[in-house]
């Protein structure tokens, strides 16, 4: 009968999803060139083209300047005088197409695997292009993304995806590009008050237990290397074969750690076993910036609308981070929460205008910066010739919530479907109480 239940709960739950949300489908490949004209483009690397034209044909931007556009023929011409042309955003390390809804409905949240050590688990299989959550991240610029496997030690491999694809095999924009660890953190809870010490058992310090776990990570990957130096090995084995772009350059370890101690410890670890390293949060990253700089290591930045750890720290310190890092002259980018919040990334982006960064050292934080640690910035991160038309036009500034109104979107050149499930409540609620725009 509990079965029978959970069928029945689980079949409901289905049906208001399909009866529920946006009907959008993905847009077809672009077939006749686009001419846009008069905007302001902002180029993504600081450079900001008044009256500026941009034009791209099957799906690349062929050219990019300021002044009358050149005729092309049989070209889409769109007037953009008065609004802004922005470069796609990129939101890496999210779990957007991997989670639906948080909480009371796990078999909508495919983010972690079982065990301590995956790094063979590939998050590209379990995305979930027809998210309805996708839609509103892409209403506010945001085209590509890295979905992010979450737990364990290892938690696995990730890739980068174009937001707007029929499957996880359309969506795949660079695959498997890098592995996930988690840095062992020596900080523990406090010991139960009254607890009773059990005779003959030595009870291990926080401290201990994070060494612990650093040492079974740096045997993993000792073993790791060693296999993949082996042209052939007569036993294949998948975690070590996942593992193997890690010392041939084709992928990047990305390590979580805040604290300028672990980031310490993992720097020197990836570093000794000639790894590419990317630190994703890095809260203490201020305080080791000649570190991460001489050994050529970025910085993901886990949000800024938060509070600093510690109380005796600059209230402000997460809004002067990217700040701090920029005259450290540490590359880093920039990263939402979870999955529906990354909507929120431009704003993020922006608020760190207040706290030193330039308006387009900001933008460059959440294009060009996040598709160089991505390793995909021969492709995208910026409007210059040659690369994918990945880009936006707003009707305002796009890193103020106020100002951005993404009009018109591309992916490679594809005129993206903006609609989505607020935009139809809106619009259904507004229209029952007689509501304008």
């Amino acid at each position: 009968m509990k079965r029978t239940i959970l069928s029945l709960g689980g079949l409901l739950l289905g049906i208001s999803f399909a009866y529920g949300q946006a009907n959008i489908s993905p847009a077809k490949p672009q077939t006749k060139p686009v001419v846009i004209t008069g905007a302001t483009i902002h180029v993504g690397n600081g450079q900001v083209i008044n009256n500026g034209y941009i034009t791209f044909v099957k799906g690349k931007i062929t050219g990019v300047g300021e002044g009358a556009a050149p005729s092309v023929a049989d070209a889409e011409i769109i007037d953009a005088t008065g609004k802004q042309v922005y470069p796609g955003f990129i939101a890496p390390m999210t779990t957007l197409g991997l989670i639906e809804i948080e909480e009371g409905a796990r078999g909508t949240v495919d983010d972690t695997e079982t065990g301590e050590l995956n790094p063979h688990v590939r998050s590209l299989v379990a995305y979930n292009a027809d998210s309805k959550v996708i839609p509103t991240v892409r209403s506010n610029g945001i085209l590509l993304a890295q979905p992010t496997p979450n737990g364990g030690l290892i938690s696995g491999e990730s890739s980068v995806v174009q937001l707007d694809a029929w499957n996880w095999e359309d969506a795949a924009y660079k695959k498997d590009m890098a592995i996930h660890l988690n840095w062992p953190v020596a900080a523990g809870g406090r010991e139960r008050r009254g607890a009773i010490p059990v005779p003959g058992v030595v009870q291990e310090t926080p401290a201990q237990r994070a060494q612990k776990k650093v040492d079974e990570i740096t045997s993993l990957f000792e073993q790791a290397k060693a296999y993949a130096e082996i042209a052939k090995p007569a036993v294949t084995n998948i975690r070590f074969e996942a593992m193997r772009g890690l010392f041939n350059g084709t992928k990047k370890l990305f390590i979580i750690a805040d604290n300028a101690k672990e980031i310490g410890q993992a720097v020197t670890f990836s570093k000794r076993l000639g790894i590419s390293a990317v630190i994703v949060g890095g809260k203490e990253s201020y305080l080791v910036t000649d570190l991460l700089r001489e050994n050529n290591v970025p910085v993901i930045i886990r949000e800024t609308q938060t509070l600093p750890d510690r109380d005796e720290d600059d209230v402000y310190l997460p809004y002067k981070l990217p700040k701090l890092l920029q005259d450290g002259g540490v590359l880093y980018g920039l990263t939402g929460t979870g999955f529906w919040r990354q909507r929120n990334l431009p704003f993020e982006a922006g608020q760190a205008v207040g706290y030193g960064l330039t308006k387009e050292q900001a933008l460059s934080m959440i294009t060009i910066n996040n598709a160089k640690i991505l390793g995909i910035d021969k492709t995208t991160g910026t409007l210059e010739t040659g690369k994918d038309a990945n880009l936006f036009i707003s009707k305002g500034d796009a890193l103020d919530m106020i100002g951005l109104d993404v009009e018109t979107a591309f992916i490679q050149g594809r005129n993206i479907n903006l609609d989505n499930l607020h935009k139809q409540l809106y619009k259904k609620f507004s229209d029952k109480y007689g509501l304008k725009e």
